[in-house]
């Protein structure tokens, strides 16, 4: 009787010291894998894309719903008309619409 519970004691000891030691962290870094770091960009956009002077790709990354072909066209607006003398003119542009324009008059305007 003695024996046995001698026996269940080390089991029990030598299970809790193994789980102990497994759940412990590791002094070294898993060098395989490293930490995953989140870049934040410092760069914050406050101003306003102007109409009369962006580029295709700057129109096509700032303005939402506005895609290559009608960043495009609003280049070839702008060369074929002067400049935009207001926000709203861009509703003379092919492919764009009040749904575009009330998505970005915020984001843009027309110096």
């Amino acid at each position: 009787m003695r024996t046995s519970y001698f026996h269940s004691f080390v089991f029990t000891l030598l299970s809790t010291l193994s789980v102990g030691l497994s759940a412990a962290p590791s002094g070294q870094a898993d060098a395989g894998n490293p930490p995953m770091v989140m870049e934040v960009s410092s760069e914050v956009r406050s101003e306003k894309v102007d109409l009369n002077t962006a580029d295709v790709s700057t129109l096509q990354r700032e303005l939402s719903g506005v895609g290559e072909a009608k960043a495009k066209a609003i280049i070839a607006y702008r060369d074929s008309n002067g400049p935009f003398a207001s926000v709203d003119e861009l509703l003379e542009v092919k492919g764009i619409g009040k749904a575009i324009l009330d998505k970005n008059r915020e984001k843009i305007e027309a110096n």
